[in-house]
């Protein structure tokens, strides 16, 4: 979803702007209430994030010593 803003509070709030961009935020800058541009994240800055979410799963301890049946209990509960 893009959050309007217009072209001179898109001037004035910027630096603002692209910190919220840098988060996944994404904003259509209107001229005259009209579309011009959209604020997006860089596809290029999007890779290394997912690249380290990657490695931060592949690095949580794996549970050891619960049987089958009490983890399919657990995943049951979390789907309700």
């Amino acid at each position: 979803m893009y959050i309007e803003i217009g072209a001179f509070d898109a001037k004035a709030k910027l630096s603002q702007l692209l910190q919220e961009v840098k988060h996944g935020r994404r904003y259509t800058i209107t001229l005259r209430g009209e579309p011009v541009a959209d604020l997006v994240p860089s596809e290029s800055a999007a890779f290394p994030d997912v690249h380290t979410a990657i490695e931060n799963m592949r690095s949580i301890r794996k549970v050891k010593g619960i049987k089958n049946k009490e983890l399919a209990s657990w995943i049951a509960e979390g789907r309700k």
